[in-house]
């Protein structure tokens, strides 16, 4: 298998598709596209970007990806104006199956069931990926956007595929607005939809954390709906989160700035280890300020939740810290040759959003600039991968995978 990963940024989604392709193509090397992974700022046209990128790899290559925050590649890192990235990558002998469900935003474990069937099992098939749109209905400007959820979609895909094959993805998110997103599916451009793709690849997988308890704390969940939590400990969120922050300022960013909602699965009061918890992104207060959202409706009445600060100085080294331990893993123990990476990072994560003075993705590509390997990231709203024994969305990571030969 060989790739090449491209880059541009412009405000014609044309012309970016198309340089962004030939860069990929010309920097791996690839004769004979067989799949390509583009990605894409939610205000680009994404047919036309899609025309781009086919006026150089042809119409048969099956096309995944979609709307995108921001990209990162070996060279490039950016999420201002409309930054674009492509990935191509040549089989030579890797079976790839490409296929797209459906009506997402109308019943998330119904599309990944009709998703999962559009894949016989084959013997050989050791990964799927996951794609899809993370936006329901976008923010009316009184309160945080629909969003749809991972957890029953996942569940869906899983109840079709083999339990050892484990799910690796993304819910896409085009811009920080939490505007409507598309997807590049297969061969057309959809909304609403769910895509995966099935590989006969060797593979190797690494999360990032980056959030701490605030206090410790353990807060029982007494009331909650869907998505939506209205109590804790008997007491309504929403003065519960005003008190932390001693003002009522929070209120008005969508999602919540600093402060996320995680559940150990760890021993209860072990020492922290970032990879027992999962954590979920507030969303945003409800318009008439009784409870908040929260990115995945996978907490229950009865949950044991904390507060935890999104900790910028732990983000960028657990990035530094997994990506350079995984690299080194791949070559010097388990004897494979890394041939491309895929980077899904929170959009969170970012310099921007996060206030940092520096890049934690740029750890990323520091280390793959290291070891000569061509890589390409993207922004999410969503990370899907396994943790605690099962393939779930995260909030707050980065997950890097990285595709191997020998």
């Amino acid at each position: 298998m060989k790739a090449g990963v491209g880059y541009s940024n412009g405000e014609n989604s044309y012309s970016c598709g198309k340089a962004a392709a030939e860069g990929a193509v010309q920097t791996g090397g690839i004769r004979r596209p067989g799949l390509v992974f583009a990605f894409c700022h939610g205000n680009h046209d994404h047919r036309a970007f899609l025309g781009g990128l086919r006026s150089v790899v042809g119409d048969s290559v099956p096309v995944v990806g979609g709307s995108s925050i921001g990209v990162i590649t070996n060279n490039d890192l950016s999420y201002e104006r409309f930054p674009t990235g492509v990935a191509v990558l040549e089989a030579g002998g890797i079976n790839c199956r490409v296929g797209s469900a459906g009506d997402v935003n109308l019943d998330e474990r119904a599309a990944g069931k009709k998703l999962a069937e559009r894949f016989a099992l084959i013997e050989k098939d050791r990964l799927f990926l996951l794609f899809y749109d993370s936006i329901k209905a976008p923010s009316d400007g009184r309160g945080p956007p629909l969003l749809n959820a991972s957890t029953p979609l996942i569940e869906g895909v899983a109840s079709g595929l083999d339990s050892r094959i484990p799910i690796i993805g993304a819910g896409l998110l085009g811009d920080y607005g939490f505007g409507p997103t598309q997807q590049f599916c297969g061969s057309h451009v959809s909304s609403q939809s769910a895509v995966g793709v099935s590989l006969d690849v060797d593979f190797h997988v690494r999360i990032m954390h980056g959030c701490t308890p605030l206090d410790g704390v353990y807060r029982s969940i007494t009331k909650m709906e869907g998505s939506t939590i209205y109590e804790l400990d008997g007491r309504p969120i929403v003065e519960v989160i005003d008190e932390l922050y001693g003002n009522t300022e929070w209120r008005k960013s969508y999602p919540v700035a600093l402060l996320t909602l995680g559940q150990n699965h760890g021993p209860r009061f072990g020492a922290y280890r970032e990879d027992r918890y999962v954590n979920r992104l507030i969303t945003g207060v409800l318009p008439d300020g009784r409870g908040v959202n929260i990115f995945e409706p996978d907490f229950e009445c009865g949950s044991e939740i904390q507060f935890m600060l999104r900790d910028s100085g732990k983000m960028i080294k657990s990035a530094r810290k997994n990506s350079s331990g995984l690299m080194r893993h791949i070559t010097e123990e388990a004897g494979r040759k890394p041939l491309f990476g895929l980077y899904i990072d929170c959009a969170g994560r970012s310099g921007g959003c996060s206030n940092t003075a520096s890049e934690e993705a740029a750890e990323v590509q520091d280390v793959f600039n290291r070891y000569g390997v061509p890589l390409l990231g993207f922004y999410s709203g969503v990370e899907i991968a396994p943790l605690l024994r099962r393939s779930r969305g995260l909030d707050w990571t980065g997950v890097l995978l990285v595709l191997t030969g020998e």
